[in-house]
Protein backbone atom coordinates (compact mmCIF):
# COMPACT_ATOMS: atom_id res chain seq x y z
CA UNK A 1 0.00 0.00 0.00
CA UNK A 2 1.36 3.62 -0.93
CA UNK A 3 0.25 7.00 0.17
CA UNK A 4 -0.61 9.65 -2.63
CA UNK A 5 -0.74 13.19 -2.54
CA UNK A 6 -4.64 13.41 -2.75
CA UNK A 7 -6.23 14.15 0.21
CA UNK A 8 -9.24 15.40 2.00
CA UNK A 9 -9.49 18.21 4.14
CA UNK A 10 -10.75 18.02 7.96
CA UNK A 11 -11.53 20.21 10.22
CA UNK A 12 -11.91 19.63 14.28
CA UNK A 13 -13.53 21.38 17.09
CA UNK A 14 -13.52 19.98 20.32
CA UNK A 15 -15.84 21.82 22.76
CA UNK A 16 -17.86 21.84 25.99
CA UNK A 17 -20.44 19.30 26.13
CA UNK A 18 -21.00 15.93 24.66
CA UNK A 19 -21.91 14.77 21.26
CA UNK A 20 -20.06 13.82 17.76
CA UNK A 21 -21.13 15.92 15.17
CA UNK A 22 -20.56 15.83 11.28
CA UNK A 23 -20.31 18.31 8.36
CA UNK A 24 -19.81 17.24 5.16
CA UNK A 25 -19.76 19.06 1.85
CA UNK A 26 -20.74 15.87 -0.30
CA UNK A 27 -24.46 14.71 0.36
CA UNK A 28 -23.22 10.97 -0.19
CA UNK A 29 -21.37 11.23 2.92
CA UNK A 30 -23.08 10.10 6.05
CA UNK A 31 -23.27 12.90 9.20
CA UNK A 32 -24.42 9.60 11.53
CA UNK A 33 -22.21 6.92 13.62
CA UNK A 34 -22.19 5.06 10.43
CA UNK A 35 -19.16 7.15 9.40
CA UNK A 36 -16.12 6.41 9.88
CA UNK A 37 -14.46 9.78 11.36
CA UNK A 38 -17.76 8.77 13.86
CA UNK A 39 -16.44 5.65 15.06
CA UNK A 40 -12.82 6.61 15.36
CA UNK A 41 -14.01 9.39 17.41
CA UNK A 42 -16.50 7.48 19.28
CA UNK A 43 -13.44 4.92 19.78
CA UNK A 44 -11.17 7.32 20.71
CA UNK A 45 -12.90 8.92 23.77
CA UNK A 46 -14.18 5.04 24.99
CA UNK A 47 -9.95 4.32 24.82
CA UNK A 48 -8.97 7.85 26.90
CA UNK A 49 -11.87 8.50 28.80
CA UNK A 50 -12.61 11.27 27.45
CA UNK A 51 -16.32 12.66 26.96
CA UNK A 52 -16.10 15.83 25.29
CA UNK A 53 -18.41 18.12 22.08
CA UNK A 54 -16.58 17.19 19.04
CA UNK A 55 -17.49 19.04 15.47
CA UNK A 56 -15.96 17.83 12.59
CA UNK A 57 -16.42 19.06 9.02
CA UNK A 58 -15.08 17.21 6.31
CA UNK A 59 -14.31 18.78 2.78
CA UNK A 60 -14.04 15.99 0.40
CA UNK A 61 -11.42 15.61 -2.60
CA UNK A 62 -11.37 11.80 -2.47
CA UNK A 63 -13.91 10.20 -4.58
CA UNK A 64 -16.08 8.49 -2.72
CA UNK A 65 -16.56 4.41 -2.89
CA UNK A 66 -13.48 4.48 -5.36
CA UNK A 67 -11.33 2.09 -3.92
CA UNK A 68 -9.16 4.90 -2.70
CA UNK A 69 -9.38 4.73 1.23
CA UNK A 70 -11.19 8.19 1.79
CA UNK A 71 -13.22 7.03 4.22
CA UNK A 72 -10.15 5.42 6.14
CA UNK A 73 -7.64 7.87 5.61
CA UNK A 74 -9.83 10.18 7.18
CA UNK A 75 -10.60 8.19 10.20
CA UNK A 76 -6.98 7.74 10.86
CA UNK A 77 -6.73 11.35 10.81
CA UNK A 78 -9.33 12.24 13.59
CA UNK A 79 -7.38 9.47 15.85
CA UNK A 80 -4.10 11.25 15.49
CA UNK A 81 -5.80 15.11 16.06
CA UNK A 82 -7.25 14.03 18.91
CA UNK A 83 -4.50 12.50 19.99
CA UNK A 84 -2.36 15.86 19.59
CA UNK A 85 -5.66 17.98 20.44
CA UNK A 86 -6.31 16.29 23.78
CA UNK A 87 -2.33 15.41 24.21
CA UNK A 88 -3.17 11.94 25.58
CA UNK A 89 0.09 11.02 23.60
CA UNK A 90 -0.89 7.82 22.62
CA UNK A 91 1.48 5.63 20.70
CA UNK A 92 1.41 5.02 17.04
CA UNK A 93 0.95 1.37 17.90
CA UNK A 94 -1.65 1.89 20.14
CA UNK A 95 -3.31 4.33 17.67
CA UNK A 96 -3.27 1.52 15.00
CA UNK A 97 -5.00 -0.43 17.62
CA UNK A 98 -7.92 1.50 18.18
CA UNK A 99 -8.09 2.42 14.15
CA UNK A 100 -7.91 -1.71 13.18
CA UNK A 101 -11.20 -1.74 15.10
CA UNK A 102 -12.63 1.23 12.55
CA UNK A 103 -11.76 -0.30 9.33
CA UNK A 104 -8.99 -2.40 8.02
CA UNK A 105 -7.25 0.71 5.62
CA UNK A 106 -7.22 2.65 8.88
CA UNK A 107 -3.70 1.23 10.39
CA UNK A 108 -2.20 1.65 6.95
CA UNK A 109 -3.01 5.67 7.26
CA UNK A 110 -2.25 6.39 10.70
CA UNK A 111 0.85 4.24 10.10
CA UNK A 112 1.44 7.13 6.96
CA UNK A 113 4.19 4.75 4.78
CA UNK A 114 4.57 2.83 2.14
CA UNK A 115 3.70 -0.50 3.90
CA UNK A 116 3.28 -4.29 3.08
CA UNK A 117 -0.56 -5.25 5.05
CA UNK A 118 -1.35 -8.43 6.49
CA UNK A 119 -3.21 -9.82 8.77
CA UNK A 120 -7.09 -7.73 8.47
CA UNK A 121 -4.59 -4.65 7.67
CA UNK A 122 -3.10 -4.26 11.03
CA UNK A 123 -0.03 -6.04 10.78
CA UNK A 124 2.56 -3.31 8.36
CA UNK A 125 5.49 -3.73 7.58
CA UNK A 126 7.33 -0.56 6.05
CA UNK A 127 8.91 -0.99 2.29
CA UNK A 128 10.61 1.69 -0.01
CA UNK A 129 9.05 2.33 -3.15
CA UNK A 130 10.30 5.01 -5.64
CA UNK A 131 8.42 8.21 -6.26
CA UNK A 132 5.98 6.91 -8.79
CA UNK A 133 2.88 9.59 -10.46
CA UNK A 134 -0.03 8.32 -11.13
CA UNK A 135 -2.97 9.20 -13.02
CA UNK A 136 -6.35 8.54 -11.38
CA UNK A 137 -9.57 8.17 -13.34
CA UNK A 138 -12.97 7.65 -11.52
CA UNK A 139 -15.81 6.64 -13.65
CA UNK A 140 -18.43 8.16 -11.48
CA UNK A 141 -19.98 4.36 -10.00
CA UNK A 142 -19.69 3.84 -6.38
CA UNK A 143 -18.42 0.46 -5.69
CA UNK A 144 -19.12 -1.05 -2.83
CA UNK A 145 -16.28 -3.63 -1.12
CA UNK A 146 -18.33 -5.77 0.42
CA UNK A 147 -20.21 -6.60 -2.98
CA UNK A 148 -16.65 -6.75 -4.18
CA UNK A 149 -15.58 -9.11 -1.54
CA UNK A 150 -18.87 -11.29 -1.64
CA UNK A 151 -18.45 -12.18 -5.31
CA UNK A 152 -14.99 -13.19 -5.01
CA UNK A 153 -13.86 -16.47 -4.78
CA UNK A 154 -10.02 -16.73 -3.90
CA UNK A 155 -10.13 -20.24 -3.93
CA UNK A 156 -10.71 -20.60 -7.76
CA UNK A 157 -7.10 -18.65 -8.52
CA UNK A 158 -3.67 -21.16 -7.94
CA UNK A 159 -1.89 -17.62 -8.98
CA UNK A 160 0.25 -16.62 -6.03
CA UNK A 161 -1.73 -13.84 -4.23
CA UNK A 162 0.89 -12.84 -1.72
CA UNK A 163 2.96 -9.84 -1.74
CA UNK A 164 6.51 -10.45 -0.99
CA UNK A 165 9.58 -8.64 -0.41
CA UNK A 166 10.98 -9.66 -2.93
CA UNK A 167 8.40 -9.03 -5.04
CA UNK A 168 8.23 -5.19 -3.56
CA UNK A 169 11.97 -5.05 -4.21
CA UNK A 170 11.35 -5.78 -7.67
CA UNK A 171 8.83 -2.92 -7.91
CA UNK A 172 11.09 -0.70 -6.55
CA UNK A 173 14.27 -2.07 -8.54
CA UNK A 174 12.14 -1.41 -12.07
CA UNK A 175 11.12 1.67 -10.98
CA UNK A 176 14.12 3.13 -10.38
CA UNK A 177 16.11 1.33 -13.59
CA UNK A 178 13.06 2.44 -15.92
CA UNK A 179 12.70 -1.82 -16.50
CA UNK A 180 9.02 -1.63 -17.99
CA UNK A 181 8.17 -5.20 -18.77
CA UNK A 182 9.60 -6.35 -14.74
CA UNK A 183 7.14 -3.58 -13.34
CA UNK A 184 3.91 -4.95 -15.86
CA UNK A 185 4.64 -8.82 -14.63
CA UNK A 186 4.53 -7.44 -11.04
CA UNK A 187 0.75 -4.97 -11.45
CA UNK A 188 -1.89 -7.54 -9.86
CA UNK A 189 -5.36 -7.46 -8.38
CA UNK A 190 -7.13 -10.15 -7.47
CA UNK A 191 -10.57 -7.90 -7.61
CA UNK A 192 -10.21 -6.44 -10.92
CA UNK A 193 -11.93 -9.04 -12.71
CA UNK A 194 -15.06 -8.98 -10.28
CA UNK A 195 -15.96 -5.12 -10.74
CA UNK A 196 -15.40 -5.51 -14.15
CA UNK A 197 -17.77 -7.83 -14.78
CA UNK A 198 -20.38 -5.00 -13.04
CA UNK A 199 -18.51 -1.91 -14.49
CA UNK A 200 -16.50 -2.71 -18.09
CA UNK A 201 -15.63 1.07 -18.08
CA UNK A 202 -13.01 0.23 -15.67
CA UNK A 203 -10.91 -1.67 -18.23
CA UNK A 204 -12.14 0.81 -20.74
CA UNK A 205 -10.45 3.68 -18.27
CA UNK A 206 -7.43 1.03 -17.95
CA UNK A 207 -6.77 0.97 -22.11
CA UNK A 208 -7.29 4.52 -22.70
CA UNK A 209 -4.33 5.08 -19.65
CA UNK A 210 -1.66 2.76 -21.59
CA UNK A 211 -2.91 4.63 -24.81
CA UNK A 212 -1.83 7.93 -23.39
CA UNK A 213 1.80 6.16 -22.20
CA UNK A 214 1.33 4.73 -18.75
CA UNK A 215 3.84 1.55 -18.10
CA UNK A 216 0.69 -0.24 -16.80
CA UNK A 217 -2.98 0.21 -15.67
CA UNK A 218 -4.69 -1.32 -12.41
CA UNK A 219 -7.92 -0.83 -10.56
CA UNK A 220 -7.29 0.91 -7.07
CA UNK A 221 -8.41 -1.66 -4.31
CA UNK A 222 -12.31 -2.70 -4.54
CA UNK A 223 -12.89 0.04 -7.54
CA UNK A 224 -13.61 1.56 -9.43
CA UNK A 225 -10.93 3.63 -9.32
CA UNK A 226 -7.80 2.71 -11.99
CA UNK A 227 -4.55 4.12 -12.19
CA UNK A 228 -2.01 4.43 -14.82
CA UNK A 229 1.91 4.69 -13.67
CA UNK A 230 4.50 6.68 -14.87
CA UNK A 231 8.12 7.27 -14.09
CA UNK A 232 8.44 10.50 -15.11
CA UNK A 233 6.92 13.69 -14.32
CA UNK A 234 6.46 15.54 -17.13
CA UNK A 235 4.86 12.64 -18.81
CA UNK A 236 2.64 12.32 -16.42
CA UNK A 237 1.67 15.78 -16.48
CA UNK A 238 1.35 15.51 -20.54
CA UNK A 239 -1.00 12.76 -20.51
CA UNK A 240 -3.15 14.33 -17.72
CA UNK A 241 -3.91 17.26 -19.93
CA UNK A 242 -4.56 15.48 -22.98
CA UNK A 243 -6.99 13.06 -21.32
CA UNK A 244 -8.69 15.64 -19.30
CA UNK A 245 -9.27 17.10 -22.89
CA UNK A 246 -10.64 13.96 -24.38
CA UNK A 247 -12.37 12.63 -22.01
CA UNK A 248 -14.35 15.50 -20.39
CA UNK A 249 -17.81 14.49 -21.98
CA UNK A 250 -17.46 11.27 -20.32
CA UNK A 251 -17.98 12.11 -16.79
CA UNK A 252 -14.88 10.57 -15.47
CA UNK A 253 -12.79 12.23 -12.25
CA UNK A 254 -8.98 12.51 -12.80
CA UNK A 255 -5.92 13.41 -10.54
CA UNK A 256 -2.49 13.45 -10.97
CA UNK A 257 -0.61 12.34 -7.67
CA UNK A 258 2.56 11.24 -6.89
CA UNK A 259 3.25 8.65 -4.12
CA UNK A 260 4.23 9.63 -0.96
Amino acid sequence: MQPVSLYDEILLEVGDGKGIFIECDNRSVPSDETNLVYRAAKAFFEATGINRHLFIKIKKNIPVAAGLGGGSSNAATVLRALNEITSQNISTDNLIKIGAGIGSDVPFFIAGKSSIARGRGELLEPVELPKFWYILVNPGVPLSTQWVYQNLNLTKSNEDINITISKVLAIYRAGRGGNQQVLKGLVINDLEAVAIKKYPEIKEIKDTLINSGAICALMSGSGATAFGIFLDEHEAIRAFELLKREQKTRGWAFFLVQGL
